[in-house]
């Protein structure tokens, strides 16, 4: 027969399951997104600042963050910004694809079997893949020498046809310009079952490096993933449109082509549904194929 210091013991054990169940339930309610920092206005200096507001739909949990754009729609050939705000110089990490690991999450929103662990090549170090959508499609260069986890499981999922039939489900402007996809569910919560650690630029700071609050421009042309926060990469990625001021806290393992561009450019100008700045795209995109060439 159990002893009152055994049953204490057994309930608290129990207790402590139910808080990491509810606190890992909490943590996936929270929209994958893209967050970005207030910019400082500096006078003399012109900035276009958006307010970008993320609700949860699902949870009623809001994030709110605020972003920058450089005025109108450069180029990812454009000179970097004279204020040193462009993305850091790639310097390989000793550790580089040296043990990618994908933890568990909350139950994959779309059947799949996650990646490979441990080290991943590097080499080659792009990757070919093409996207084609009910608007057009785009032609992908994946950065395998930059960030071999985050392209291991991106092309793990395309192998699979995790990313075909389905939404992307939020287009941003003005601020933030961005098409976002990767989420079966189409609602901004949705992932593959399991999380992995950001890469470049993350990568290429010390973790308390205050450097990792100060916006650097994500160049147009730029593929990145979204996240919730440090670890929570998942399916959810983002593609820049035009010049777009972030955080470095968003991995970047691709490009995309002209053509991709010119796709993206022609959602972008159809707007956002009700006329904001940021939800759905007024023309609902949908993900038809996604593959590795």
């Amino acid at each position: 027969m159990p002893t009152n210091e055994q049953r204490r013991a057994a309930a608290k054990r129990k207790l402590e399951r139910q808080l990491e169940r509810r606190e890992a339930q909490a943590k996936r309610r929270r929209q994958l997104t893209i967050i970005g920092s207030a910019v400082g206005a500096v006078a003399l200096v012109a900035a276009v600042v958006a307010t970008v507001v993320i609700t949860n739909r699902d949870s009623g949990s809001t994030t709110a963050s605020a972003a920058t754009t450089t005025s109108g729609a450069a180029s990812s050939g454009q000179e970097p910004p004279a204020d040193g705000s462009a993305l850091p110089a790639f310097k390989p990490p000793a550790d580089l694809g040296a043990d990618c690991q994908y933890p568990a999450a909350e139950a994959a929103s779309k059947k799949n079997n996650p990646p490979r662990t441990g080290k991943v090549p590097t080499d080659p170090a792009q990757v070919s893949a093409s996207m084609t959508t009910s608007e057009g499609n785009l032609g992908l260069q994946l950065d395998n020498g930059k960030a071999p986890c985050t392209v291991n499981s991106f092309a793990s999922l395309a192998q699979q046809d995790y990313f075909n039939d389905t939404p992307c489900h939020r287009l941003t402007t003005g601020g933030l310009a961005v098409l976002q996809c990767g989420d079966p569910t189409g609602k901004g919560t949705g992932g593959p079952g399991y999380e992995f650690a950001n890469e470049y630029p993350t990568n290429q700071f010390q973790p308390d490096d205050p450097a990792l609050q100060q916006p650097v421009i994500y160049p147009r042309g730029t593929l990145a993933m979204a996240n919730a926060g440090p670890g929570t990469n998942g399916s959810q990625f983002f593609l820049v449109y035009q010049d777009s001021q972030l955080p470095p806290n968003y991995t970047v393992f691709g490009t995309i082509d002209e053509t991709g561009l010119a796709t993206l450019d022609k959602i972008a100008a159809a707007g956002v549904q009700g006329g904001g700045g940021d939800g759905p795209p007024a023309k609902p995109v949908q993900i038809k194929t996604l593959g590795l060439d």
